[in-house]
């Protein structure tokens, strides 16, 4: 009766080709042989070795690093530049608004004026209310988005 040969060295099992001996002895006797070689005559290029690994592996790190800082940038940016379009749509909006019924107002009460100066009334009222309340409010809601956004 034939010997048959271990699981991983048969043929028709790609996923266990690189355990065949061949392949195997390709891949990993270089290194041992490496070892071999080195280890004991030659240390000073072992150490050579070892920290330009070192060196390549800090400068990789570092790029890493630097994409990392980049993407969390552009997402937390483009967040914000969204936001702000929004923010800016409202805020014309809120300004004819306003305009309209200061203009309203005036000519319900006589003078044109006298609308503006309610509107403005109003706004000092609000201002004066967001300003006891800006950190519980404004503050802590966009600091706490612009964190979000950073730590997605």
């Amino acid at each position: 009766m034939a010997k048959k040969e271990p699981f991983w060295a048969r043929r028709e099992n790609p996923q266990h080709a690189l355990m065949s001996g061949k392949i195997f002895a390709n891949l990993f006797l270089p290194d041992l042989m490496f070892f071999k070689t080195y280890n004991m005559e030659k240390p000073s290029i072992l150490i050579e070795e070892l920290l330009e690994r070192v060196e390549s592996y800090g400068k990789t790190t570092f790029e890493l690093s630097k994409l990392q800082a980049l993407e969390t940038t552009t997402i937390v940016a483009s967040s914000l530049v969204a936001r702000m379009s929004v923010i800016t749509i409202f805020f014309l909006f809120t300004l004819v608004l306003n305009t309209g019924i200061a203009l309203l107002l005036g000519e319900l009460l006589g003078k044109s004026y006298y609308g503006f100066f309610i509107v403005a009334g109003f706004y000092l009222l609000a201002g004066i209310v967001l300003y006891f309340f800006l950190h519980q409010w404004i503050k802590k809601p966009v600091s706490d988005l612009i964190i979000t956004q950073a730590l997605k």
